[in-house]
């Protein structure tokens, strides 16, 4: 009995893997193989969200040419329209008509344009550091779940064997079904462990799915596509204890674009309190003017100048106003630079933690396993091993296999973490 089942199980078993169906098959049609070099190289060229933001950027520094601008003199033209003594309308002769010419030019005080200009200037600087923000930000979803989906897709291959395996057993069963070579316990034991793993590999191939689609809206590919990320081993075995916290420290207030963000916001309310000031003197309108019959004398000329009084109004709101908003973004700054330090040094202690885990791994661990997996397969179909045995065996294989895949994507996202937080590309290059 023993020998008939196991050849049942082995014609199935083999038919099954010949045939190659894969439990994770998926509904796009196209396969784009990328290491992350050239994924990166996708993104920056195809990214929407990137080309928007440049727009944004180059719209802004338009801005700055806005604010050079000089204020337009004024020409102002006086036609009188009906003469009372003589009848007419619009007369134009020059002994009775009337017209009245005037021109005028705002004059511009305490340098409102230049701050203007310095304004629009560190404006322009805001959206190019929101820009690079942006970028970073993108560029560490794009890796992360670039570096996800490849180690999830190795975990899923354990599930897919040992569902093929349980699958070809299930089938054996029940071809012998009501013969005496199998109890009922047997089979059902090995249904339900069936459903379970196809229960938690549906939940993988979904998790997958879901990273491939933010993938594809970050490289900007079609829908049909199936991104398959090409990585190379080698970024595990990174040593992250190789830079010290200080220069991790260093590169990040030089590099973090949220801190250049605080910054430029605090130069800006700087700016902001120093126009406010200049708006408090009022600027001066000079006035040139031709009136033929409309003065005391034919053909009046005259030159005049017009100015606001601050008595009343000194813009003493938006001046106090100003002054307050640069204590908060100092205060944003400062926060900005707290949290910097707390973040890169989590950042360092995970990822040491994360490589102490990964350096205690056994190197052949996951290829001895491998082999026992056949090995357990082959004793099993020889009925040497009983189906208890045999089942928990596989759920520790598949167990230790997905924990293995855990520990190495943990140790490459932990580098990764690094390089965000420290606005430099130190790991994993």
């Amino acid at each position: 009995m023993k020998k008939r089942l196991s050849i049942v199980i082995s014609t199935i078993l083999v038919g099954m893997f010949v045939s190659n169906v894969s439990l994770g098959q998926n509904f796009n049609n196209d396969t784009l193989r990328l290491d992350v070099h050239k994924a990166e190289k996708l993104f920056l060229e195809n990214n929407l969200q990137i080309i928007a933001q440049k727009y944004n950027v180059e719209a802004t520094k338009a801005l700055i040419i806005q604010a050079r601008l000089y204020p337009n003199p004024n020409f102002n033209i006086v036609q009188g329209a009906y003469n009372t003594e003589t009848g007419k309308w619009f007369e134009q002769d020059f002994e009775n008509g009337e017209q009245a010419y005037q021109v005028s030019q705002l004059i511009v005080l305490s340098r409102k344009i230049h701050k203007q200009v310095k304004i629009a200037e560190t404006n322009y600087k805001l959206e190019e550091d929101n820009f690079y923000d942006l970028l970073r930000t993108l560029k560490l979803a794009l890796r992360s779940s670039f570096f996800n989906i490849y180690f999830l897709q190795q975990t899923a291959k354990v599930y897919d064997e040992e569902i093929k395996s349980l699958k070809a057993i299930v089938a054996a069963y029940d071809q012998v079904q009501g013969k005496g070579y199998v109890s009922e316990a047997d089979d059902i034991r090995v249904k339900a462990q069936l459903y379970s793993l196809q229960s938690e590999y549906q939940n993988l191939i979904d998790n997958i799915n879901d990273l491939e689609s933010q993938l594809r809206l970050l490289l900007q590919v079609s829908p049909n596509t199936y991104v398959q990320p090409n990585v190379d081993m080698d970024i595990v075995k990174a040593d992250p204890a190789v830079y010290s916290l200080r220069s991790l420290l260093d590169s990040a207030y030089a590099n973090r674009t949220d801190l250049m963000i605080a910054k430029d916001n605090l130069t800006l309310s700087k700016q902001n309190w120093s126009y406010q000031k200049a708006l408090a003197i009022p600027d001066f309108t000079l006035q040139a003017g031709l009136d033929r019959h409309g003065s005391y004398i034919t053909n009046f000329n005259a030159l005049s100048i017009g100015f606001d009084i601050p008595i009343f109004n000194r813009n003493q709101g938006n001046i106090k106003n100003a002054r307050i908003l640069i204590d908060y973004s100092n205060t944003q700054v400062y926060f900005t630079q707290k949290t910097l330090e707390e973040e890169v040094s989590r950042g360092v202690q995970k990822a040491i933690d994360a490589d102490k885990l990964y350096r205690g791994v056994d190197p052949a661990f996951a290829g001895a396993f491998d082999q026992l997996a056949k090995e357990m397969m082959e004793h099993y179909m020889k009925r040497s091993v009983s189906l208890l045995n045999f089942l928990t065996f596989y759920d520790s294989y598949k167990q230790n296999i997905v924990q293995l895949n855990t520990i190495l994507f943990n140790k490459v996202n932990a580098l990764e973490d690094i390089n965000f937080l420290t606005g430099t590309n130190f790991y994993n290059k």
